[in-house]
């Protein structure tokens, strides 16, 4: 038996990256599991028996009606991990509101949707919700100031109703990955060769373990394996960086 035997789990943002690790992590450790994402084009169940919606997350409408389905096929709801997000970069000065609607549509309006039909199906028994965050929503990172801004809405977010639903027995944590990831390669890719060099050079000295980030499947499941699990149910309003030592969060 698996450390996460029959718990009922929703991860978001489930259809790559982070988000499908996570799924394919629970399900290792014997979780019921549904993946929800914008990127799936039907409902039905995986080969490695994952269940699958789609879902804007976004849309209040399109965020209940893929829960409802998703704690029907689960049997139940006990952990909800939201992964999904977006990111976007450019000059401060010059934010196209398209861009800043987009990321605080689906970074903050989204986990204010998802924790929030989470909570329907958590308030009589209890359980854990798991929000991500970054490292950009703590410290601020320059030529990414709607992403920063919108992930620290998570981060605040996290501690409010952690405070407000912990009569419920509801834990809510949220974590700030450096992982390398799709979204990584997309910023990678819009850097100039020159600006690319530069930019691992910084990160070589920055993330004391490896200089670089992290892989989803070694370096965050375990974590999340555990934040899932019975285990970590007196640990609340916590946002664990998981990043190699580059935060230093106190």
């Amino acid at each position: 038996m698996g450390q996460l035997s029959n718990r009922k789990i929703i991860v978001t943002g489930g259809a790559q990256g982070i988000g499908a690790a996570i799924a394919e992590g629970y399900v290792a450790e014997g979780a019921k599991v549904a993946a929800l994402d914008l990127q799936f084009s039907d409902a039905g169940e995986t080969s490695n028996g994952i269940y699958r919606h789609k879902v804007d997350v976004a849309n209040m409408d399109s965020v209940s009606r893929a829960f409802d389905a998703s704690v029907k096929e689960l049997s139940g709801l006990d952990v909800l991990v939201n992964v999904a997000g977006v990111e976007v970069g450019g000059p401060s000065e010059d934010i196209p509101d398209s861009d800043w609607d987009l990321v605080f549509n689906v970074n903050a309006k989204g986990t204010r949707n998802t924790n929030s039909a989470a909570f329907r199906y958590l308030k009589d028994h209890g359980g854990a919700i798991i929000n991500f965050g970054s490292r950009s929503g703590v410290v601020g990172v320059p030529e990414q100031a709607a992403y920063s801004a919108s992930k620290a809405a998570v981060h605040t977010w996290t501690r409010a109703v952690a405070q407000e639903w912990a009569k419920y027995d509801i834990t809510v944590n949220a974590i700030a990955p450096a992982m390398w990831t799709k979204m990584y390669d997309e910023f990678r890719e819009r850097l100039s060769e020159e600006e690319l060099k530069a930019h691992d050079e910084v990160m070589a000295a920055q993330i004391p373990i490896g200089g670089k980030l992290g892989e989803p499947k070694e370096d965050l499941v375990p974590l999340l394996v555990f934040l899932a699990s019975e285990g970590a149910h007196f640990i609340s309003g916590q946002s664990f960086p998981v990043d190699g030592g580059w935060l230093h969060m106190r």
